[in-house]
Formats: C-alpha cells, structure tokens, sequence
C-alpha cells in the first residue's frame, strides 16, 4: 500500500468500529486488482465468542441480485430463454407477465412481495417460505405501472429468475451458481444460504445498538434468487479481483452485467441485471448494498479508477455509509456538504403524487437541508441557491403551478398535488381488497385512529395512523419479514356524495394502486 493510501485509510479502519459499532465486521478495499485491505474485526458470534474474520461466512442479502442474473446470463445466454418460465408462474397475468429482461431491470411492475406479504397480515417475523411465496406471486393479476416504463425496487424479480432458471434448466440455483459463477472466479467458500435461520459456521446476525444492546435477529424467511447467497470476504474479495482482471474484455460476465440499459422510451436506467448505476465523488459507481434483520452488506466498483470496496456488519449499521467513507479516501476525495447558509424553503409541507397516489411529506433536516418522505425510504435532500433541493436520485424545484419533482432513477417526473388542511374523521370500518383477498380494519376508538392489515398470512398489528391531509393518512410499517419495512402505507380515503367514506386506495413505493372497498 503506498503511503498516501495508508495516511487517508488507516483512520478509517481505526474509527470504523466505533463510527459503526456493533459486534463485528470486516471491510475490504482493492485498486488495479491490488488488495489495499483486508480487515476484520469483533465477534461473528458474540455468545460464543467467535471471532469475525475475512472467512467469515456472511449473508449477502440483495447483493445477490447481480450474481443471479450472472448465473442467468452464463446458463442460458438471454434473459428472453426464461419469458415462457415466467409467465408460468404469473398465471393470472398471462401475456402481461412482464419479460425476464425487465425483471432484471426492475422494470417489471410487479409490486414487491415482501411488502405485499404485510398486506397479507404477515407479523414481523413470521415464517415466509416456498409456499408463501408462490402464493403470493402466482395471486398477482395486476402491475402497479407498464413494464419498461418505471423503475421500483422488487425482490421477487430475482426470486422469479432463479426459479425459472431451475426450471429450464432442470438444475438447482445452488447448482448453477457453483457451475457459473463460484467455481470460475474462486469464490471457494459462497453457496445458496437461503435459510435464513443460521450460519453453518455460527456467525449470527443482531439487531439493537450500542445504546440499548444487541441480541441475536430472528429470520424465518427462504431467500433464492432475491437475497439467498452467503459468502465470505476473501469470496468478494475474489469477486472484485476477477472484475479487475478481465476490464478489457467485453464479453466478460461483468462486462455483460454493467452493460448500459434504457427504459422503454430511451431514457438511460440506473439500474441493470442486479447493479445499481450512478456517479460518487465525480467518478462513475456501480454496486448493491445489502440487508436482512441482523445483516448489512455494500459493495462498490468504480471502474474508472479501478477501486472497489467491500463492508460487511453483522449488525444494522449503515454499510454504505461507510463505503463510500472508504472510497472517498482511496480517491482522496471530499464528501460534499450541504450549504448551511440556506434558508428553509417556503413549500415545505403535505403533497400528494399524482402518478403513484403517494404522499409526499416534505419537513426541515438540519442546516442546508430537508427530509422527504415519498420512496422505501427517507431521503435528505440538500437545500440549491436556485430554490429547489435534490440529491441524484430526486430533484425539487418549485414551479409557477407548485413543486416539481423528478425521479431520474424511476423515470419518473411529476406536478406534486398541494394537500393543505387537517385530516377528516369517520374514516372507521372495514375494508375489503378483492385482488388481494386482504383486509384493512381502520378504528378511531376514543377518537384516535388505528388500522391493521390482514390476509391469508395472519393479523398484523394495529398501527397509530398519522394524519397528512383531508382523508390522506398514513400507516406506519415499523418492522416486517424483511430488515428494511416498506415504508409508511398512504391511505387515501374515498367519499360518496354524501360524505360517507366508500374505500381507500392503499400503497406504498413498493407496491401501490391496490383498491379497498367498505364493506363494515
């Protein structure tokens, strides 16, 4: 390591435990195929008092998605070889089952099954496994946007692939991951750890913080295709070196996989084949981050430079964070601040997007900064001298007719519907989703309201709901089968004309556009 890579990373690795604490982890950083470093540190189980180490075996979660479509790509040439396997298993969609290309995309439309398993009734940590999952999947009768035309985040997208994978093939996904991918690039100790319950070399995922504790995650979820792969830090670190070492080839696995994409109306996706697109610290990015209840993973390419990093906790730290901290050292680059000398904006507030249904809640975050509340998650957004504030993924701006807002990464541009004024009551009673055979009870006992979801999974539990505008609310999803919830559920109730509430339109990013009517 050269000594200007020493003076930027040597703080990181020394801070890295204390900025992300939890029981272990392990980060790695490459440049030209060089490994710059290697490091673990902590408990891969702290009951038993196993160390983490660069062998130590770790769930990879959605950075399985990338190795996926690479197993898809080496097994059977085109994503078209699987369309026929797919729609098979979207019976009630027929011919508008979206392709294998555009499930690789996350261009589908699919709503994405984790979420609609709260729908469902599903607790937090209920088990969720191959039946579940086909039921839930072979129930979709319709999409939440036209495929090609939109980008959402799904996992049952990959989920699909590698079940269809198996079914053309006649080989098991674990199977064609040794044959494809593990065995030519030397990923020694990677396999299919689809059940989530346990490690076979004890490493344990945890929840809590530093503040409260940790304990031991409960996961009782089968992951494929979606989030299923375990692999240690040498395995990555395999990964990145066989990148590196076939840069100049065009025909190579990864080559394939980072290959541009567009969606249908020729606009450039930023998202391809299980690898997010984008640009950091002025050079162009590519990557996953991963999480599962206990679990957070994130790697980074920059081909440009030819860098890469790796992290890895077994706690619920902020993995990317800590990445891109990695990286900005390697490339001895600063992170961009936002300017504290900004004012609050004037249109700060509640809007309703016109396309998706969703509530936008827009409030102050700090110096130079706001939060939305639209997406899976919250997303800050840094105030600009033009009146406007964004981030690459978002972008604000107000307009003669109200607040614009872009969505490059979901293809995705809209007015947003201005929603002053306080939420209304009498919104109590049942309400009945014929598509999903679901049910939402909403209560307003002792003039607070409350709502629930339930289904063919069980009861969830009754959530206080959040008041955003008239007959706009929000229900929140704390927790669910998968570590990152789906976010808050807008509810937008439905009147007659005699002001009696008739239904509600519920959704959230991952899965909107689902109808419930009264019907108690």
């Amino acid at each position: 390591m050269s000594a200007p890579f020493e003076t930027r990373l040597d703080p990181i690795l020394r801070d890295l435990p204390r900025r992300y604490p939890g029981p272990g982890g392990a980060i790695a950083v490459l440049r030209e195929g060089a490994v710059l470093v290697r490091h673990a540190w902590g408990y891969a189980n702290a009951e038993r008092r196993i160390p983490f180490t660069p062998r130590t075996l770790f769930r990879l979660c959605s950075i399985t998605k990338q190795f996926t479509c690479g197993a898809m790509l080496a097994a059977v040439g085109q994503p078209e070889a699987l369309d026929a396997a797919i729609r098979a298993r979207l019976p009630l969609l027929g011919e508008a089952a979206p392709p294998a290309r555009l499930l690789a995309h996350n261009q589908s439309g699919l709503r994405d099954y984790w979420a609609v398993a709260m729908l469902h009734g599903a607790p937090a940590e209920s088990a969720f496994g191959e039946v579940e999952a086909a039921r839930v999947i072979a129930g979709t009768s319709s999409l939440h946007f036209a495929p090609g035309t939109r980008y959402a985040y799904c996992n049952q997208n990959f989920r699909l692939i590698s079940d269809a994978l198996q079914d053309v093939t006649g080989r098991s996904f674990s199977e064609l991951l040794r044959r494809h991918i593990f065995g030519p690039v030397g990923m020694e100790s990677a396999f299919l750890a689809a059940e989530t319950r346990s490690m076979p070399d004890g490493t344990e995922g945890y929840e809590g913080s530093q503040a409260t504790g940790f304990r031991p995650a409960v996961n009782r979820v089968i992951w494929t295709g979606d989030a299923g792969l375990g692999a240690s830090l040498d395995d990555l670190i395999a990964w990145e070196r066989h990148i590196d070492a076939r840069r100049d080839d065009p025909d190579s696995l990864h080559a394939r996989l980072a290959a541009p994409v567009a969606f249908a109306d020729g606009s450039p996706a930023p998202y391809g084949f299980g690898l997010g697109r984008g640009e950091a610290l002025g050079t162009p990015i590519l990557g996953h981050g991963g999480a599962l209840r206990g679990w957070r993973s994130h790697r980074l390419h920059a081909p440009a430079e030819r860098v890469s990093v790796v992290v890895m906790f077994n706690h619920l730290s902020d993995a990317n964070a800590a990445a891109m901290e990695a990286l900005a050292a390697v490339l001895g680059a600063a992170t961009p601040q936002p300017d504290a000398t900004l004012p609050p904006p004037d249109w700060l507030g509640a809007y309703r997007e016109p396309e998706t249904g969703l509530a936008v809640r827009l409030d102050a975050s700090g110096p130079g900064a706001v939060r939305l509340r639209f997406g899976h998650g919250a997303e800050r957004l840094e105030l600009r001298p033009d009146g406007g504030a964004g981030t690459g993924r978002t972008r604000l701006r107000p307009v003669p007719g109200g607040l614009w807002m872009d969505r490059p990464q979901e293809n995705q541009a809209s007015l947003l519907m201005a929603c002053p004024g306080e939420a209304q009551p009498g919104i109590a009673g049942r309400y009945r989703c014929a598509e999903l055979e679901a049910e939402l009870l909403v209560t307003e006992a002792g003039g607070v309201a409350y709502g629930g979801f339930s289904g063919f999974l069980g009861q969830g539990r009754m959530e206080l709901l959040e008041p955003i505008g008239p007959d706009l609310w929000a229900l929140p999803c704390w927790r669910a089968l998968d570590h990152t919830p789906p976010g808050d559920w807008t509810l937008a109730f439905r009147r007659g004309p005699d002001g009696a509430v008739t239904g509600v339109g519920v959704g959230c990013w991952l899965a909107r556009g689902l109808s419930y009517e009264r019907v108690g």
